[in-house]
């Protein structure tokens, strides 16, 4: 019976997941550039979401060519211009596509569309109108950086289907409110990033149980098993805090591919590992090598927007006090219920041993994809 039940679930989760969550969020790259009236920037759009969107892959073989992407230029300018409107004292900022090319995102290809437009009137603040792929993808964002070409002085903004509409000003942020809008990002960064969810909770599962005589007993002291949640949550929390600053600063770098691969094989370990436990005492050890890999994961969302040295600062630490909150939230939802229910049989054999049976399965097909740079028959629905 317990053997049928671990079946259905991992084969439950397995169903569930969704080709999206084996990737890095989606995400495009807008810089503009204001002098007066005129306006030139450079927008970065990922060619998978192009290819959702106007459909770029005209044999259907699945690989996409240049000949393929030039032959849809008008169609990716004319989609993309019809989701990015900009005015200045109420009058419209009329914008142009000047030149289309290629470029490598830690992710993957990007068109680069390079922009050009001009106000009625010089700008002092600019309204931006963004709705790319809000009909396609709810959690799609797109990162702007504002520049003042004559003061340097750069605003953000993180624009998506719930904030598609913002004033930017050209004088000198307000710091503190461009540090508030990070540290929303970062948690929700951290609730889409099902990778670094299942990771922290195959790490949380085991908390409020002991591991006696070859099988798991509920603990009897709520203050250990808090404890072991905070010394988990502390070692992985260091560890890609450390990674997340220095891949965001330029100082270190990992192909993507290594590091999305990476991530998913620590989800498969610490599934795994609480199935048959071989490190129960190194958990914290664990949560923080393995915690070093999911930083370069959180840094890629910041590393592509290409901020100035003081702007980046600021929104690195926003964005990683965002990710910490929402780690948090998590915890503070998990424990107790995992508390609650620790010494009772469904914990310790649907929860913890079916459900971490689910989690390895899902993070082996995530494995599969990252690595072999595939996608699977089983998903072709879902990223359809």
């Amino acid at each position: 019976m317990t053997r049928r039940l671990f079946t259905l679930l991992a084969v439950a989760a397995l169903l569930w997941a969704p080709a999206a969550f084996a990737h890095k969020a989606s995400d495009s790259y807008l810089n503009l550039a204001v002098d007066g009236q005129r306006i030139e920037g450079r927008w970065d759009i990922a060619l998978r979401d192009l290819e959702l969107a106007v459909g770029l892959d005209a044999d259907g073989d699945g690989n996409l060519t240049w000949n393929e992407v030039r032959a849809r230029h008008a169609a990716i300018e004319a989609y993309a211009l019809s989701h990015l409107k900009l005015s200045a004292g109420g009058d419209d900022c009329p914008l142009e596509v000047t030149q289309q090319l290629v470029d490598s995102h830690t992710d993957g290809a990007y068109t680069v569309l390079k922009l050009r437009g001009a106000c009625p009137t010089a700008v002092g603040t600019l309204a931006v109108g963004y709705t790319l792929l809000a009909e396609l993808d709810p959690q799609h964002r797109g990162l702007l950086a504002l520049r003042h070409a004559g003061t340097g002085a750069t605003s953000t903004a993180i624009l998506g289907p719930d904030n598609p509409r913002q004033q930017l000003g050209l004088a000198e942020p307000d710091r503190w409110s461009q540090f508030a809008e990070y540290v929303k990002q970062g948690v929700w960064h951290i609730w889409i990033g099902f990778d670094h969810i299942l990771f922290l909770l195959s790490l949380l599962l085991p908390a409020v149980l002991l591991y006696r005589e070859r099988q798991w007993v509920g603990r009897e002291g709520f203050r250990s098993a808090g404890m072991d949640v905070v010394r988990v949550v502390t070692a992985f929390t260091l560890a890609h805090s450390l990674t997340l600053t220095l891949a965001a600063l330029g100082v270190l770098a990992l192909p993507s591919r290594l590091v999305e691969s990476a991530i998913a094989a620590s989800v498969i370990v610490a599934a795994l590992n609480n199935m048959r436990p071989l490190y129960q005492r190194g958990r914290v050890l664990f949560a923080f090598g393995f915690g070093l890999l999911h930083g370069f994961g959180f840094a890629s969302v910041l590393a592509d927007l290409g901020l100035p040295q003081g702007a980046l600062l600021l929104s690195l630490v926003g964005f990683n006090v965002g990710v910490e909150l929402g780690q948090l939230a998590i915890v503070a939802v998990f424990l107790p219920l995992a508390w609650w229910l620790r010494n009772g049989l469904f914990y310790r054999r649907v929860i913890m041993l079916g459900g971490s049976a689910a989690i390895a399965l899902v993070a082996a097909v995530w494995l599969l994809e990252r690595a072999l740079d595939l996608q699977l028959p089983l998903w072709g629905d879902a990223a359809a």
